[in-house]
């Protein structure tokens, strides 16, 4: 989904008009963009989010969790940029600032452990669990 999926179907000047408008409306929301080729996690209902810029990536990670329904047993990874994980102290403001790609928007991606060659919870110290 990175490299700016959007790009293909808009113009940058589309996207750039877009991203401002979203941000002078909802100046304090950070646009997110849920990208994700999981196979093995339900899917969101939602592509596009405005996430406060005060929460946390642990309370991001929380609402999403929540949405998915996912059991405490169920790991997975949200990634930025579709190749980092942020730290889990970081704001949004934070990840945006340190993370927007050059259309405005934070692409971020969930996946499972099953994605990256693990079959279980134990053999991943990097899996991000809540119980």
């Amino acid at each position: 989904c990175y490299l700016s999926p959007f790009f293909k179907k808009k113009n940058k000047y589309t996207i750039d008009i877009e991203v401002a408008g979203i941000r002078a409306k909802f100046p304090t929301k950070i646009p997110v963009i849920r990208c994700s080729k999981e196979k093995y996690l339900p899917l969101l209902d939602k592509t596009k989010f405005l996430v406060p810029e005060e929460l946390t990536m642990t309370q991001f990670i929380t609402i999403i969790r929540s949405r998915m329904a996912l059991t405490a047993t169920q790991a997975f990874y949200l990634l930025v940029n579709n190749k980092s994980l942020a730290s889990m102290s970081l704001t949004m403001a934070e990840v945006y600032r340190d993370y927007k790609d050059e259309d405005g928007f934070v692409y971020m991606t969930y996946a499972s452990q099953e994605m990256f060659g693990w079959v279980s919870v134990q053999e991943s110290v990097l899996s991000i669990e809540f119980c």
